[in-house]
């Protein structure tokens, strides 16, 4: 018992020593006019066209989303692709597939479809990928993006210890994990 105790403090402060001071991102875009200029510096509008594409792959992208969180404190079960129990990648392959997206079924060969991504560019829809083994050489986990919250990403997974969960990338396990992002949509 003692030694679940400390070890817990342990975990609690390692956890407790992240950055104190966060990012602040500005939307809001300014502009500047120079006197005596005519020239029009206003920020230009995306054309339509591209607005309605990145509309419909935000669509699909909450729709697998959805998908996924529907399988959300669904219990682990390794090879598992249903209600009864799933793993990480059956929980990725059957939200995609139930979403007209054809994909491999497991992590590791998930991990060579798509276009990696550096981890600032994440966004809903793309796919982490892990590697939890000490001695294992190849990727074993993936999640799927929930949310971006700034530096915050939430990402959907199922864990052998707790089943189908929304984790965050910022946790000490999951950040040390981390091997790389690969968008799919």
């Amino acid at each position: 018992m003692l030694r679940k105790t400390i070890i817990l403090l342990l975990l609690f402060t390692i956890s407790a020593c992240g950055p104190g001071k966060k990012r602040r991102t500005y939307s809001k875009t300014r502009t500047v006019t120079v006197e005596g200029s005519t020239e029009d510096t206003s920020p230009k509008k995306e054309p339509e066209r591209v607005r309605k594409k990145e509309g419909r792959k935000n669509a699909k992208a909450n729709e697998i989303i959805s998908t996924a969180l529907t399988f959300s404190g669904t219990r682990y079960k390794y090879g598992g692709t249903t209600k009864r129990g799933m793993d990480c990648s059956g929980l990725v392959y059957v939200s995609l597939r139930e979403n007209d997206i054809m994909f491999p079924r497991t992590s590791y060969q998930m991990a060579l479809e798509g276009n990696k991504i550096r981890v600032n560019d994440v966004e809903k829809g793309d796919l982490l990928f892990f590697k939890t083994s000490k001695t294992g050489r190849r990727i074993n986990h993936v999640g799927l993006v929930v949310d971006v919250d700034g530096d915050d990403i939430k990402f959907i997974h199922a864990t052998t210890s707790r089943g189908v969960l929304v984790s965050s990338l910022r946790e000490g396990y999951w950040n040390s994990a981390f091997v790389k992002a690969m968008r799919i949509l």
